[in-house]
């Protein structure tokens, strides 16, 4: 009987179903809790909503003035690339020619050495003793020593050029290692500006032909047609017939002096196209139509915007400015033009758009100062 039992009870044990461990039931509720609300999430997410045309064209406006923030540091990175190479080629010449001279003067060293072998390379001592003619021996003891002084003159002179050959080569060395850095440098900020503007591209692209027409228009009203064009000199002059974009039929603002003459000849390429890193003679970014132009004036200014910020007189009212003086926005001076008169600006623009007037209060960044060269 007893057995029997015990047979029932194993039979009973195996029959039993395994009870699942708290933790186990705890993460396949979560699991199951989890999978029902992402399914809701989808059900209920609706389409992600493309950008307004306003919306986009707020990004792009944002890009572009990204695009010439690098652009700026890539003509700076540009521009002092191309300066240390010229101190380097300059260096490695002074460095060849200093060891040309220093080959010389131990050439010139050798010959002494050898000429006094040849005269006088007996133990002096010896040599007043076989000398014939103690005056002739005097006398050819006191050239030695001459040939001496030549020598101890020609070893400092030796010992100098050394000294300075190894400080311009290591010049050279720091000068070639800023150039690698400013390589890199300017690889970096190539990328960031072609990045920016595939970005501002790939959003104008996204609009409808309607869309684009309607923002090209709105930026029309931002460049000068005509219709608010800077009188002469500088002054309130009238007005012209709607559509002139000021490459015809324009009415010519005139400055005076070296400001006057750069001024003309930054109006000579209204109409020419902006692209990045260029200064001209056919197409510019901002910095590079003001340095072109002052350069048609015989007048040297620095290549980037910052750099001709830290030039000449700074003018901080813009009632104070004169025709051709430059002018300054944003707070990082990323942009730079020449006043034109009555508020306005002549300049490059940004990407996609011609050297043009616009309005100084619509640049899209603050006034900041002007500069007079």
């Amino acid at each position: 009987m007893l057995t029997q039992k015990k047979e029932n009870a194993s039979v009973a044990s195996h029959r039993r179903p395994r009870q699942p461990s708290r933790a186990r039931v705890t993460v396949l509720t979560a699991t199951a809790a989890a999978a029902v609300a992402i399914s809701a999430q989808a059900a209920n997410a609706a389409p992600s909503a493309k950008p307004s045309k306003d919306e986009v064209k707020s990004k792009v406006d944002k890009l572009y003035e990204q695009a010439e923030q690098a652009t700026e540091k890539y003509n700076g990175a540009k521009e002092k690339q191309e300066k240390l190479q010229k101190e380097i080629s300059t260096i490695q010449d002074n460095v060849a020619r200093g060891q040309q001279d220093v080959n010389k003067l131990r050439d010139g060293l050798g010959s002494m050495a050898a000429g006094q072998y040849r005269t006088g390379g007996i133990d002096p001592s010896l040599q007043l003793f076989l000398s014939a003619d103690p005056d002739d021996y005097l006398d050819r003891a006191t050239a030695l020593d001459r040939v001496s002084g030549q020598q101890a003159d020609a070893l400092r002179q030796i010992q100098d050029k050394q000294r300075e050959l190894a400080q311009q080569r290591a010049e050279a060395t720091a000068k070639l290692k800023d150039l690698s850095a400013t390589r890199t440098e300017l690889g970096s900020q190539k990328q960031a500006v072609q990045g920016k503007l595939a970005a501002a591209q790939k959003l104008l692209n996204s609009l409808t032909a309607q869309e684009k027409a309607a923002l090209a228009a709105a930026d029309g009203t931002r460049a000068t047609r005509g219709t608010e064009r800077p009188g002469m000199n500088g002054g309130t002059g009238g007005t012209g017939s709607a559509g002139d974009t000021g490459e015809s039929g324009h009415t010519p603002v005139t400055g005076s002096g070296r400001a006057g003459a750069a001024f003309a000849a930054a109006q000579s390429k209204l109409g020419s196209p902006y692209q990045w890193s260029h200064a001209g003679p056919s197409t510019f970014d901002c910095s590079g139509l003001t340095s072109w132009a002052y350069a048609q004036a015989d007048v040297s200014i620095p290549r980037t915007s910052e750099a001709q910020a830290n030039i000449g007189t700074r003018i901080y009212s813009q009632s104070q400015l004169q025709v051709g003086d430059l002018v300054f926005f944003f707070n990082d001076i990323h942009h730079v033009g020449l006043y034109a008169g009555n508020g306005q600006v002549l300049h490059a623009p940004r990407s996609g758009t011609v050297v043009r007037y616009e309005s100084m209060s619509t640049i899209g960044g603050p006034f900041m100062f002007g500069v007079r060269v």
